[in-house]
């Protein structure tokens, strides 16, 4: 390929790909996005008049969902009523078209409307189609409704984080984003293995299951230890010193001591006390484990006399792995963000608003991010692509269809 001939590079990689997603929330439209980002074409189907209940969990970004505007980018919306024979007819057309068909409506809801993996892929050989549900469709669990913190729950993340004393959830939406990664990277396989064979395939990721992988090392080291992983809040619970330190302004500093190298640049720099290095209360992680209260509470003396900008200065000095422990806004600002010029304008039903690049950066292509739709924004369009006149559209919402 020629690095000289930059024409080569104008199209995404997934431009005519043509994904239909009967999607809500955030893990399957979260996996619609990313495909959309790649240049697919994604064709959200949403409720008429409400559309995707996730366009009313807030109404913080200039009356509209903070959730909404960062999974539904770079998409079409087509309002159907389900429900209505009308609607299903649609969907048929829709599909006979599609490359990748997603859902994660109610356990059992896709069967019910005929559009389950076995009808589907019978009608549609070449179509993926990707089921995502709260635990499968087979197992005591399978009807069971599932959202985010449950699944944490039901995992065994919540009993892993948190302090000593409480447990707690992680404050992102951890099992809906992992599971729609899960499934983005699924359809990106299948749509690789489509190419050496021609036909599509069924995949089927659970929240359940994604957050049960993630928490595999959890799982073998209590099954093989006999004891549960200790919760330490911000701390590690055997590496010290490793964890949350606060300032003389106030402010948190994160590092963590990896090795006795870095503990005798760590005594030498920042504490001053080269000494500690070889001191036998200190000299190995075990014996700093041992002696956690008094060697926090030294190294916390000496952060007393310094602001987070020093501490961190001497921690980069020393060549230990720190990190600041931002709020929210700290992040919006961050200033290796803005180096990297990771932010660009998208367009919402209510004005642009600035929104952050995908994580992967290709060096021949930037992602797609075109605006997010309003409800139903695109469903004459795409109709009238399918052949529907402008009278028949006009009936069509007269019936509630669209």
């Amino acid at each position: 390929m020629c690095w000289a001939c930059p024409a080569l590079f104008e199209m995404l990689p997934l431009e005519g790909i043509t994904v239909v997603s009967l999607e809500q929330a955030v893990a399957a439209p979260f996996a619609s996005r990313q495909l959309a980002d790649l240049g697919a074409r994604v064709i959200k189907i949403e409720r008429p008049t409400v559309g995707d209940f996730a366009r009313d969990y807030d109404q913080t970004v200039n009356g509209q969902s903070a959730y909404f505007l960062w999974l539904n980018r770079s998409k079409e919306s087509l309002t159907l009523d389900v429900k209505q024979p009308q609607a299903l007819d649609i969907l048929d057309k829709l599909m006979a078209k599609a490359d990748v068909f997603i859902q994660n409506l109610a356990p059992g809801a896709a069967s019910r409307l005929g559009l389950s993996a076995h009808t589907l892929r019978e009608k549609y050989p070449r179509l993926i189609v990707c089921d995502i549900s709260g635990y499968g469709d087979s197992g005591p669990y399978a009807k069971k409704k599932a959202y985010d913190l449950l699944i944490q729950s039901e995992a065994g993340i919540v009993s892993v984080t948190g302090t000593k004393d409480q447990p707690s959830k992680v404050g992102v939406s951890l099992s809906d984003i992992g599971t729609g990664l899960h499934a983005y990277s699924a359809i990106l396989g299948a749509l690789y293995q489509r190419e050496k064979t021609g036909l599509g395939t069924r995949l089927e990721v659970t929240m359940f299951e994604s957050m049960v992988e993630w928490m595999s090392h959890p799982l073998m080291y209590a099954h093989f230890s006999g004891k549960a992983p200790q919760r330490s809040g911000p701390d590690h619970a055997t590496i010290v010193p490793y964890g949350r330190f606060t300032t003389g302004d106030g402010k948190d500093v994160m590092f963590g001591i990896q090795n006795e190298r870095e503990w005798a640049s760590f005594c030498d720099i920042v504490l001053g006390r080269p000494e500690y290095a070889t001191d036998s209360r200190y000299d190995n992680n075990t014996k700093r484990n041992a002696a956690r209260t008094e060697l926090v509470a030294l190294i916390h003396e000496v952060f007393s006399h310094w602001n987070a900008e020093q501490v961190v200065a001497k921690l980069d000095q020393a060549g230990i792995a720190n990190a600041r422990m931002n709020s929210p806004d700290e992040v919006w600002d961050h200033a290796q963000l803005k180096a990297r010029d990771r932010w660009r304008k998208v367009d919402t039903p209510k004005g642009p608003i600035d929104a952050l690049l995908p994580p992967v950066t290709c060096s021949d292509f930037e992602a797609r991010m075109d605006g997010v739709p309003g409800i139903g924004d695109h469903s004459e369009s795409i109709l009238q692509e399918l052949g529907y006149t402008q009278a028949q559209v006009s009936e069509l919402k007269a019936q509630s269809v669209i």
